[in-house]
Formats: C-alpha cells, sequence, structure tokens
C-alpha cells in the first residue's frame, strides 16, 4: 500500500476512536452498488481485501485505514440531450405546439430515469490513514473534492470530525521561490526538474517547467520579472519524490527503491504481511517527511486550542 498522492489534515481535537469503535461505525455504511433507479451511492469497503466480510477498519502499529467506495451510473449527458430533443420534436410535430422549458425538464426526468438501469457503473476508491498520535489524516488523493467526500462520510458515521487542511505561517509560493532563487532549499530537501511559475498579474498566464536546470539564468530571468513558483518538484533525503503546490497538495509521490525492497524482505511471502509492511513503512516516511515540509515553509499554523 503505496500512496500517489496526499492532502494533509489536522485534527483540531483528540478523537475517541479504537479498532471496534471504528469498525461499528464503517459497518453502518458499506459500499454497495447503486439500484437501478440510483445515480450514486457511497459507502466503506476493507481497505486490504476483495473478501466482503473482512474488517472494514484496518489498523498497522496503531494507524487506521479506511477505504471509500464510490459507484457512480454514467449517463452521457449528449446522449440524455439527443433523447430529450427528439422527444420534443416528436410531440411539437405531432401535437402541433410548442414545448416549454417545464415540459422539457419534466421529458429530461422521465428519459433520465428510463436510461439509468442501462447505465455503466463507474467505481472510485479513494484511502485514507488516520494517525492519532499525529493527528493527522491523510487522504490518498489530489482531489479536494473526492478528500471532502470521504471526510464528510466518516464524519457522517462517527457523529463528529473536526478536521481543518494543514496550513502554514507563510505563504509557500514565497518560500518555493526563494528556494530557486538562492539554489538551495531547507536541509534535507532538494529542488528536483520542474515546477510551475505563475505571474502575479491579474491576467498572468503560467508556464510549465520540465526536466529543466530550476537554477538556470532563464528560470531566474523569468523570476526576476516578477512571477512566483507555485508548484515545485522536491525529493527528501534518499526516501522519497514529489510534487507540491501552493495549496500543499502533495502529488506524485515517488517512494525510492530501497523502502520497496525493504517492505518485501519485512513483510515475505505473504500478501497481507506485505502490505501491512509496505503501509507501515510509508507512514512511517510520511510522518517524517510531512513535519519537515511544514517546518520548512515557516512551519504549520496551527489555531489556537488545538
Amino acid at each position: 500500500m503505496w500512496f500517489k498522492n496526499v492532502l494533509v489534515y489536522r485534527l483540531t481535537q483528540d478523537l475517541p476512536l479504537t479498532l471496534e469503535s471504528l469498525e461499528q461505525a464503517l459497518r453502518t455504511k458499506v459500499a454497495k452498488l447503486p439500484e437501478s433507479q440510483v445515480l450514486q451511492t457511497v459507502g466503506f469497503l476493507a481497505p486490504n481485501s476483495k473478501n466482503p466480510d473482512a474488517p472494514l477498519a484496518h489498523v498497522v502499529d496503531g494507524v487506521f485505514l479506511v477505504a471509500l467506495r464510490m459507484y457512480e451510473r454514467i449517463l452521457p449527458p449528449a446522449v440524455v440531450a439527443d433523447a430529450v430533443a427528439e422527444k420534443v420534436e416528436e410531440i411539437e410535430l405531432s401535437q402541433l405546439r410548442k414545448v416549454y422549458k417545464k415540459e422539457k425538464d419534466q421529458i429530461k426526468d422521465e428519459i433520465t430515469q428510463a436510461f439509468l438501469p442501462r447505465a455503466f457503473i463507474k467505481k472510485a476508491t479513494t484511502y485514507a490513514a488516520i494517525d492519532l498520535k499525529q493527528n493527522l489524516i491523510y487522504v490518498n488523493t489530489s482531489s479536494p473534492k473526492s478528500a471532502e467526500a470521504l471526510l464528510s462520510t466518516l464524519r457522517e458515521v462517527l457523529g463528529s470530525l473536526p478536521v481543518r487542511p494543514v496550513a502554514v505561517k507563510i505563504a509557500p509560493t514565497a518560500t518555493y521561490t526563494s528556494w530557486i532563487k538562492t539554489e538551495k532549499a531547507a536541509d534535507d530537501f532538494y529542488v528536483l526538474s520542474n515546477c510551475r511559475l505563475n505571474d502575479i498579474s491579474e491576467d498572468g498566464g503560467e508556464i510549465q517547467v520540465k526536466n529543466q536546470d530550476l537554477t538556470s539564468d532563464e528560470i531566474k530571468q523569468l523570476l526576476d520579472s516578477g512571477k512566483i513558483v507555485s508548484q515545485i518538484n522536491l525529493a527528501y533525503k534518499d526516501l522519497l519524490s514529489f510534487t507540491v503546490n501552493d495549496k500543499l497538495a502533495i502529488q506524485g509521490l515517488r517512494f525510492e527503491s530501497l523502502l520497496h525492497e525493504k517492505a518485501v524482505q519485512d513483510g515475505g511471502d505473504d500478501a497481507d504481511s506485505q502490505f501491512d509492511a509496505s503501509f507501515l513503512l510509508m507512514m512511517k516516511t510520511l510522518n517524517e517527511a510531512v513535519p519537515a515540509l511544514l517546518t520548512a515553509l515557516g512551519g504549520e499554523d496551527i489555531p489556537a486550542g488545538v
């Protein structure tokens, strides 16, 4: 289990949660396919097993792992629109009258309901690691919408989930820009070869820089002209590399081969043991790298009382 993207959330209050209470809560909203007239369903499933009877809450070294499955019936808007247009034309020609918006909306609803049972079902799974020791939740997605879907569903079954996205005291763009201008990142971090530059003017555009020497005169000239770095590609020690933007969304996580090799060694030949070994190593690495990144970016901005 290696996350590819991470949105990090801070628990703002202690969460009294045990494996048993979490399992009981998740069981109140189990993932299931939508019925014929239902467009979408969300629910939890076992994060490390395809067995429908497997536990929905998984724990490794005190860190909980949960998985939210979303099923959605896919109805292409163009298909529905064509069917509505055909029905409207049929009515207008046969009854010699104009079909207005209210009736068109009713026709659209009827056609949608008729098409739903035949629609393809798309599924998507979002994982989250809940670390109560660190009071952090790591959601394996780059989409705030997907993260909020998981968090809101978790909040629904738990009754309360006081979280907020992590934030830092200094604008990340200022730190990223400084790192490239001075050709030096914070200790243990290394700037790689990709970044995104934005013009701070109201109508300013952006420049995606890929596989370039970010210390080159060309890049420095762009920064001197007023552009700022809104996204940067970094490595942390010899453990992982990633891209982080001005919203602190971490994307393209790549854990180095030595971690993968260690997970194989620690997990042995058993698939479940390897799953746990990789998850354990991933969490240890994230719990080292993420706080270090927040410190490097000026320190985490934690509200008083948290």
